[in-house]
């Protein structure tokens, strides 16, 4: 008799708009290998809730900005919790997967972030810049973004809205971990080209900054991305932590390299699946 196969429904959105990327490609290629594996069924998110109960657990990968779609984003947490569904990534993310919130916990806290702030009467914690970011606390992808000066600060209507100082970088840089485990990194040499993306070589160094923020965030099982940016004084700061859906960038790395991926995410799952 052949051994019970677990089965998976897999959340993507494989039509969604990424600008100069195609997010479908990795879902059909991180579904192929792990059929190997488990038994798999793609799903949109705004199906996910009401598919669930037939399946050992539920794989949320590029399911777009959960700002498309709230209220039924709740649903599919409420209706995971109520079957005891296991859900990769784990729901007990304290980052992206709850909006943008922690990034005023990891300034409080002193953690090397870009500074933030949601409230006017803070704005004398921010280091002076030539410009200044508003963004939504349940932004993604950049929506709802605006650039500010100085003066306009107080004009902000703050509450959903944090406020960061825009920051002189040399280049973003990305560490890719399945649970805690790295993978790879990779970085943009062009700060104006966010998405043209080579392979980087992190120090230990820079290890031990993106691992804070993995141990901080405290997921068992799942894929998380810690996007930092390298100042014009060398010192890495974070950018944002994703741990709900990190868009991998795949195709940017070596065959080898994607397969291991692969390889780790399997594991991975059958780690979450006991």
């Amino acid at each position: 008799m052949p051994a019970t196969r677990h089965r998976l429904l897999y959340v993507t959105d494989l039509a969604y708009p990424a600008k100069g990327r195609r997010y479908c490609d990795e879902d059909i290629f991180l579904s192929s290998r792990l059929r190997a594996e488990f038994d798999i069924a793609l799903c949109h998110p705004l199906d996910a809730a009401a598919l669930m109960a037939g399946f050992d657990a539920v794989v949320v990968r590029n399911s777009g900005p959960v700002l498309n779609y709230q209220a039924a984003y709740g649903e599919f947490r409420a209706r995971a919790e109520q079957l005891a569904v296991p859900v990769y990534n784990e729901l007990t993310g304290r980052a992206d997967m709850r909006g943008k919130r922690y990034l005023l916990e990891l300034t409080a806290a002193g953690y090397p972030v870009i500074p933030t702030i949601d409230r006017a009467e803070d704005i004398g914690r921010l280091p002076e810049a030539a410009e200044y970011v508003a963004k939504p606390k349940l932004g993604a992808d950049s929506i709802g973004m605006e650039f500010l000066p100085g003066e306009r600060l107080a004009a902000v209507v703050y509450g959903e809205v944090l406020v960061q100082p825009r920051i002189d970088f040399r280049y973003e840089v990305s560490f890719y971990f399945v649970d805690d485990d790295f993978q790879y990194a990779l970085y943009a040499p062009d700060p104006a080209r966010r998405w043209e993306l080579v392979r980087y070589e992190p120090t230990d160094e820079d290890l031990d900054f993106a691992r804070r923020f993995i141990a901080w965030n405290g997921i068992r099982h799942g894929i998380q991305r810690v996007d930092a940016c390298r100042t014009a004084e060398g010192a890495l700061l974070l950018v944002e932590l994703e741990d709900l859906n990190p868009y991998l960038s795949l195709d940017a790395l070596d065959e080898q390299t994607r397969e291991d991926f692969a390889q780790a995410m399997a594991r991975s799952l059958r780690g979450l699946l006991g």
